[in-house]
């Protein structure tokens, strides 16, 4: 024979599985966001500043010219990149060659271009203002002819990146919003059965405290097993995406999704451990006639 659901039965497995799903659409919003930021974040970082150099500059004048930019503060300090790269002329006409497909020097008789440096700038320095300052200061360097940047890129790229931002914080904030009024009411049906060993408690001398302990403790694990639950469906999902999608590991911030998983966890149990409260003062608070 199958076996009966108790009169008053509390739905723990209901309670777990709404926490885990909300909890793991709550986090999934957080990871957009950090690999969003990441990306943001290597787009900056790959934009170039390139210094054209003087013809007449010699290699001391070359070597002298690259110490100097060096101990610029706004340069790039990267293990995995190069910051500075040197191109030759000869280089750039191959480039320009390769990308237009047409030699100019052959038609020209001779190589017009200049050895110049790349400089890749720091993220902090990514706005138009910053960008414009560090033209002019590279500039004033000796045996520099000339500073280039793509314009209005930085200002670009910042405005559309804070419109993702604002996309993603209020579609999280939504689903937050959303999460917590259906967990609440999941948790008040949950208490709704329990309204009638409540009322028994108190016609034999329990204080609310002591009725709200018991409950109250079952609303943290509650909430502490979603978040777990939701942080390891988190954790499988990233390793599944780096593993069958391609570039995506240049994305991850382990840290990151260390505190994400933490902000989970405490989520879990504040919204178990609110719900309950707020749903079971609701009842402690009723009078016996309004139970039925």
């Amino acid at each position: 024979m199958p076996k009966k659901k108790k009169i008053g039965s509390y739905p723990n497995t209901m309670i777990v599985i709404s926490l885990t799903a909300a909890l793991f659409l709550i986090g999934f919003c957080g990871l957009l966001v950090i690999q969003s930021k990441k990306l943001v974040s290597i787009i900056r970082e790959n934009i170039e500043v390139r210094i054209f150099v003087d013809k007449e500059v010699n290699k001391a004048g070359q070597d002298s010219i690259l110490s100097l930019i060096q101990a610029k503060p706004y340069v790039l300090v990267s293990a995995e990149v190069q910051p500075i790269t040197f191109v030759s002329k000869e280089e750039a006409a191959k480039e320009f060659i390769q990308g237009t497909k047409e030699d100019f020097v052959a038609f020209l008789g001779e190589n017009p271009l200049r050895d110049s440096y790349r400089v890749r700038i720091q993220e902090d320095y990514f706005e138009e203002a910053k960008l414009q300052l560090i033209k002019k200061d590279l500039e004033k360097i000796k045996g520099v002819y000339e500073v280039v940047y793509q314009e209005n890129l930085a200002d670009n790229i910042n405005r559309n990146v804070t419109k993702i931002y604002i996309v993603l914080a209020s579609f999280a904030l939504i689903m937050l919003i959303i999460i917590v009024l259906l967990i609440n009411n999941t948790i008040k049906l949950a208490i709704y059965s329990q309204r009638f060993l409540i009322r028994s408690m108190q016609l034999v001398g329990a204080t609310n405290g002591f009725i709200q302990k018991p409950f109250v403790m079952r609303g943290a694990i509650q909430g502490l097993i979603g978040g777990i639950l939701a942080g390891v469906l988190l954790i499988v999902l990233q390793q599944v995406a780096v593993r069958n999608v391609e570039g995506l590991a240049m994305l991850q911030e382990y840290n990151r999704l260390v505190i994400l998983v933490a902000i989970v966890l405490i989520l879990g149990v504040l919204i178990g451990v609110s719900s309950t409260y707020q749903s079971l003062s609701r009842y402690l608070r009723m009078a016996l006639d309004d139970l039925y």
